[in-house]
């Protein structure tokens, strides 16, 4: 079949990578042009037209950046580049019109040596380098704040166990389950909820998850973390938001007909205000929780010390009466004596 019948009357093979050519000119001509027109991402949320991950609200994250973007995604482009090469190269140049006899060789010892031992190094690369993100992820520093996230159907529960405030409920607001209506509010669509979940910016943040009834998933993706909120089990996770800010997520995990409707707002705010927060719903700061320990410390030592006062007082004056029960001791031994010698000289 000629080049002609093949690609179409008047388009040669030439013709063919010509046009080609222009068409992948164009395209990234304009994918610049567009990218050019792109609006900046917004930190803590997904940004119209954008590409990419969203920016970095935490170490974490950009650590998880830096493992993606410069070391798998190259690896990946440069192994798909090679495979592409070698078939592209395979298909011109042995195939049947430029290589009508083919080859009578079965295999070849040092291309297989070389195909298995350097796929092994990329492996044995990146899982050095995985294995490190890993032990970043699960060796959780010291805590500042724990927060239990509750998955339910569908709306979130939050409870700060160790400052006394529970049972925070956290559901979509109504003018955010409509694209117009959210618009005309100024809020992201399907993210804004009635009562977000407020953390202190710079320290870090235990979040324990567990679902009431079917599994979800709590998600936040400027913070690189995604955990699984598993009825009857207890996941945890950390992390240490850098801004003071908003930051969304949502539940990733399947969980029924309003999967779609159970966002998860982030609000990062400053050591006072989070303080505040917890005053207001019902809680004790860390302050106050430990006032009142180094309190409760202060009068148990003043007792212990009121204690070893009474008992010392008690010894001292037990002290002082065994030496008067001494004393008259030989008095009476005495007075009963002299009785008993009267009447023997009388006998």
């Amino acid at each position: 079949m000629g080049s002609k019948r093949l690609f179409g009357k008047g388009l040669s093979g030439s013709g063919l990578f010509k046009a080609a050519s222009g068409a992948v000119v164009t395209l990234a001509l304009s994918a610049s042009m567009s990218v050019s027109a792109f609006a900046e991402d917004v930190l803590g949320q997904p940004t119209d037209k954008a590409m990419g991950w969203q920016p970095a609200g935490s170490a974490l994250k950009r650590q998880t950046e830096w493992f993606y973007n410069d070391l798998l995604f190259p690896i990946i482009v440069a192994i798909c580049l090679l495979v592409a090469g070698l078939l592209l190269w395979i298909m011109v140049r042995y195939n049947k019109k430029a290589n009508p006899v083919p080859a009578k060789f079965s295999h070849n010892t040092l291309i297989e040596i070389i195909w298995t031992v350097i796929p092994v190094l990329i492996l044995v690369v990146i899982a050095i380098f995985s294995l490190s993100l890993l032990r970043d992820y699960n060796n959780m520093p010291k805590p500042d704040v724990v927060v239990k996230a509750t998955g339910n159907q569908w709306f979130w529960t939050y409870d700060y166990p160790e400052l006394g405030v529970t049972d925070i409920e956290s559901r979509l607001r109504e003018d955010a389950k409509d694209i117009k209506t959210a618009k005309a509010a100024g809020i992201p669509y399907l993210l804004e909820v009635d009562n977000v979940l407020v953390v202190p910016v710079n320290k870090v943040i235990h979040v324990q998850t567990t679902g009431a009834d079917v599994i979800h998933s709590f998600t936040v993706p400027a913070f690189g973390f995604k955990i699984d909120a598993i009825p009857g089990r207890l996941n945890n996770t950390w992390f240490k938001a850098e801004k003071i800010g908003t930051y969304y997520g949502q539940c990733s995990e399947l969980c029924g007909k309003d999967h779609a409707y159970m966002p998860i707002e982030v609000k990062v705010v400053s050591d006072a205000d989070f303080d505040a927060f917890i005053i207001k719903n019902g809680g004790k700061t860390r302050a106050m929780i430990a006032s009142e320990a180094a309190a409760s410390a202060a009068a148990a030592e003043e007792a212990a010390a009121s204690a070893a006062t009474a008992a010392s007082a008690s010894a001292e004056a037990a002290a002082s009466a065994a030496p008067a029960s001494a004393a008259a001791t030989p008095a009476n031994a005495s007075a009963s004596a002299a009785p008993a010698s009267g009447a023997a000289a009388a006998h």
